[in-house]
């Protein structure tokens, strides 16, 4: 006989209970909300208790369980943004409203389920994991089974783990089912179940996971190439376009990390709170197999490149893990990784194609993209005090800071206009540009560009992504073609 399971018990003012209606037990993990709570507690114990995450190994050894059981002890979900189902629960409520019984039945820690419960509150009871048992499938299924031997149960889950219960239950109904569980239920429940589907499209969610708009940052890898004028050398351009690609799947990687490190703060963001993981839409176990392909992907296409380029992907990924664990939180230091990040796409990129890098155009964009750095951190600012709202993203800035803010990023940005006319007047510059002249005209691009982001981030108008902003702005599309053009007409 499987041992007694801990019940905690949350009571809610109910309407009289009609005795003709069925208790409904329902799933938590996957079912009324879209993600794995247990999953969720471990990334924010990594995230904000990065040395406790020595002890997971440990804690395994309590069996799953005791797991749960500890890391509910050391994190606490913010119960009130998971990503719930919108249409179960919205058929919950009715179904509480109409007087019927609901009891959360989760293989999740006791602790957290009872703060869901009470969060919601239209349950009549909750039964839940305790240190000793986890209480998931048969374990589950005995527990209801006694608890409602006379009247029997109507259940809802949607994994395969719940599948006795769900074969078990007078009525079963699937939300959010994993593939082929409908099928599998047939067999016992030969009407289809009802099904409560809240579920982003796969294809769309995966891209929009990978961010696959920030590959356009990366096309900074073919500066050196362009630059140098070496675009005519083929191979030089083929260990470019490889470079690309590898940069862009570890950037992709990277960014899967970072969103799953932040999952707890996105959900609280409004905008960022749609995220895939955020969201519930792609779970963190798909992330992590992200992560881990990409990866793989990129040392492969790595292993054709120049050792150099190895080393500056490298320093990439290293700086940018470090980046989402620790130097995002450092004011000022944030803004620096960040131009420094975009140097780096420079650097292997002349790496890629061996091609050597100018100290002016190191100086450049190091100021520039100082510059658009400030402008992400200004407009994050900016948009919070729009509504009125107080920063809790964990930045170390505050509303204060935005007049410093502007004045450092209007700074920086001036200066490397400021390296830009003096590259103009280096003896360097004439071999590669017979008519170097010409190259003055976009010093007035450079300014109106820079003062222009300026102007609409001081108005709200400014995406927090002020290079994925240029990526869709026409004024700074049909700039970029006249940069073009200036290019040209200084080399022909």
């Amino acid at each position: 006989m499987a041992p007694e399971t801990q019940t905690s018990v949350v009571e809610t003012a109910a309407p009289a209970v009609s005795p003709e209606l069925t208790p409904l037990c329902v799933d938590l993990d996957g079912s009324l909300v879209k993600s794995d709570t247990l999953i969720d507690s471990i990334l924010a114990l990594v995230r904000h208790r990065p040395m406790h995450a020595l002890r997971l190994p440990g804690w395994l050894g309590k069996g799953k369980a005791g797991f749960k059981a500890e890391i509910g002890r050391h994190v606490a979900l913010d119960v009130e943004h998971l990503p719930y189902n919108r249409p179960l629960l919205e058929a919950l409520r009715q179904e509480h409203s109409a007087g019927r019984n609901i009891y959360l039945a989760t293989g999740a820690d006791s602790a957290l389920a009872d703060r869901v419960a009470a969060h919601l509150g239209i349950f009549s009871g909750v039964f839940a994991s305790d240190s000793r048992v986890n209480l998931t499938g048969n374990h589950k299924l005995q527990l209801l089974q006694n608890k409602f031997s006379a009247t029997g149960f109507d259940y809802i889950g949607n994994s395969a783990t719940d599948l006795p219960l769900l074969k078990a239950a007078r009525t079963a109904s699937l939300a959010n089912p994993n593939p082929g569980l409908a099928g599998r239920l047939r067999h016992d429940h030969p009407a289809a179940p009802h099904v409560f589907l809240d579920r982003a499209p796969f294809l769309r969610t995966f891209l929009k996971s990978i961010r696959i708009q920030q590959w356009a940052k990366n096309i900074l890898l073919f500066a050196p190439l362009v630059l140098a004028h070496a675009y005519s050398d083929r191979t030089s351009l083929l260990h470019t376009l490889v470079a690309f690609f590898a940069f862009s799947l570890t950037a992709s990687a990277t960014y899967v990390v970072n969103d799953l490190l932040d999952i707890e703060a996105d959900r609280r963001h409004l905008q960022k709170r749609s995220r895939p993981f955020a969201a519930g839409n792609l779970a963190a176990s798909d992330g992590v197999a992200i992560v881990i392909l990409f990866l793989a992907l990129a040392a492969a296409l790595s292993y054709f490149e120049p050792l150099t380029f190895a080393f500056w992907i490298g320093v990439y990924f290293v700086t940018t893990i470090a980046y989402s664990f620790h130097f995002k939180r450092v004011p000022l230091v944030d803004v620096l990784v960040l131009a420094g990040l975009y140097t780096v796409r420079i650097l292997a990129g002349g790496a890629a194609a061996e091609v050597s890098i100018s100290p002016w155009l190191g100086g450049f964009s190091l100021f520039f993209f100082l510059s658009l750095a400030f402008v992400k951190r200004y407009s994050e600012l900016h948009n919070l005090q729009e509504r009125r709202a107080i920063p809790a993203n964990g930045r170390g800035y505050l509303l204060s800071d935005l007049d410093l803010l502007r004045s450092f990023g209007i700074a920086s940005g001036y200066a490397s206009v400021v390296v830009f006319t003096l590259y103009i007047n280096s003896p360097a510059v004439t071999e590669l540009y017979p008519h170097y002249q010409r190259l003055w005209l976009l010093a007035p691009v450079l300014i109106f560009w820079i003062s222009r982001i300026w102007l609409l981030a001081g108005r709200g108008q400014m995406d927090e992504d002020p290079v994925i902003y240029a990526t869709t702005d026409r004024v700074s599309l049909l700039l970029g073609v006249l940069t073009v053009l200036v290019l040209l007409g200084s080399v022909l």
